[in-house]
């Protein structure tokens, strides 16, 4: 019921008590539903003397009703106004840019609350470049009108065009005739090598929709995968939730972050926080760790899972495959399906990594790009080759004293896996023409 409505029906019943009482005038459903009340006067139905006190009952029904909607979650006003003031101050949140007020109102109060929730981080936070996230698979489905606006603007992609998943290298653009992605080749020393993939199991909300329950219960079902991983690649799960049979202690996690090994604590990211991905901390967050420690999954961080190779060396091609026979090895564990979308790909939390869910990137020295001691230059250099350029420690962390960037692919949508591992090594190649003439 909308909140017209809603006055008009206690402004009628306030008519009918206050004739039944014999009171001088009584508050019509024409005046409560914005006839106006000097129209009403008009036709000499109520006195003109009564118009200030027609006035004040109807400013008391709609404290009242706003009151009863604030306890219900269902006054929507607060959130709306913050939308309409980030537009202004940050005309490149995504979230708040393509947030359609009349498709916000052609919404069940449902749909309404969950449609929120995803545009919650954006909200909260002005500053962020896209700010939505989806809490359930379907949501790239069910509110497709939202979504999909802020995915084409982001990636850059026409209405229309699907996502395609192939992780063959044959026939890719600017591959190497014999096929091998050789930094050395470039004149490049090995170096420090990581591909990853962003996966969601399909039977469980997204981390940002998920209770504590269902985090507990996503790593219970992970538990058993890791069993089958461990007979084949060796190593271990350490669990942080506690009363796990794999439970680690907090030196023990604390080792592992500081050894890159494990994701830091998300409550002290306000994105992922305003998102819900960061709540119940530490219940269902882990991660498994092969034994030649090449071979990394996170449980329970923006996705349900991050799965992870990495290597020192020269030969892209060693990670991508190692990647490629990993999740080979997860995917057909029985009982576990990832979320995939027919139009989008591999389902994400963040619209970001929707397609190949994938970051395939190097840590390498460019001194001469850092000289100022920020990545300012080296981004102005990368973002045309279709490069993005990240601190040695990930997203938001500063580059290393020596001038070592983390540098990797910015696309993820609409391009292949293969694609992506292929840009990396071609980029890498101007990136360092770039630096040699720095």
């Amino acid at each position: 019921m909308s909140r017209a409505s809603a006055v008009v029906k206690v402004a009628v019943r306030s008519a009918s008590t206050s004739a039944a009482q014999g009171t001088r005038y009584a508050v019509p459903a024409a005046v409560a539903a914005g006839v106006g009340v000097a129209a009403y006067i008009a036709g000499s139905v109520v006195p003109a003397q009564s118009e200030s006190n027609v006035f004040s009952s109807l400013k008391d029904i709609g404290a009242r009703l706003s009151t009863i909607e604030e306890a219900l979650g269902i006054n929507f006003q607060g959130a709306l106004d913050q939308v309409k003031a980030n537009r202004k101050s940050h005309p490149n949140n995504l979230s708040c840019k393509h947030f359609d007020f009349d498709y916000f109102n052609s919404l069940t109060i449902s749909q309404k609350k969950q449609l929120l929730a995803i545009a919650q981080s954006g909200i909260d936070n002005a500053d962020s470049g896209l700010g939505a996230y989806a809490m359930n698979p379907s949501d790239y489905d069910e509110f497709g009108a939202y979504l999909d606006p802020i995915i084409r603007d982001y990636h850059k992609k026409p209405a229309g065009q699907n996502h395609v998943n192939d992780w063959s290298l044959k026939g890719v653009e600017g591959l190497p005739a014999d096929g091998k992605l050789d930094l050395t080749k470039l004149g490049l020393p090995a170096l420090s090598m990581r591909v990853r993939v962003g996966r969601n199991l399909a039977d469980f909300p997204l981390p940002g929709a998920m209770t504590k329950q269902d985090r507990i219960n996503m790593e219970e079902k992970m538990r058993a995968a890791f069993a089958i991983l461990i007979s084949k690649f060796g190593g271990r799960y350490n669990s942080l939730t506690p009363g796990s049979p794999d439970f680690i202690n907090d030196d023990e996690y604390k080792a592992l972050v500081k050894a890159h090994v494990m994701f830091k604590d998300m409550a002290a990211d306000p994105y992922l926080a305003s998102a819900g991905i960061a709540s119940d901390w530490p219940y269902g967050r882990g991660c498994y760790q092969s034994a030649d420690k090449q071979f990394i999954i996170w449980v329970g961080e923006e996705d349900h899972l991050r799965i992870m190779c990495m290597k020192k060396g020269a030969i892209l091609n060693e990670v991508f495959d190692r990647l490629k026979s990993a999740l080979d090895t997860v995917e057909s564990i029985d009982g576990l399906k990832f979320a995939h979308s027919d139009k989008y790909g591999y389902v994400t939390s963040c619209p970001t990594n929707l397609g190949t869910g994938m970051r395939a990137s190097v840590h390498i020295q460019i001194p001469k790009l850092t000289s100022d001691g920020t990545d300012a230059k080296a981004k102005a250099v990368c973002k045309p080759l279709g490069l993005s350029v990240r601190g040695t420690g990930g997203e938001h962390t500063p580059i290393g004293k020596d001038g070592t960037c983390d540098i990797s692919p910015s696309s993820r949508f609409c391009i292949t896996e293969a694609e992506i591992i292929t840009a990396l090594y071609n980029g890498l190649k101007l990136l360092k023409a770039k630096e040699d003439k720095a």
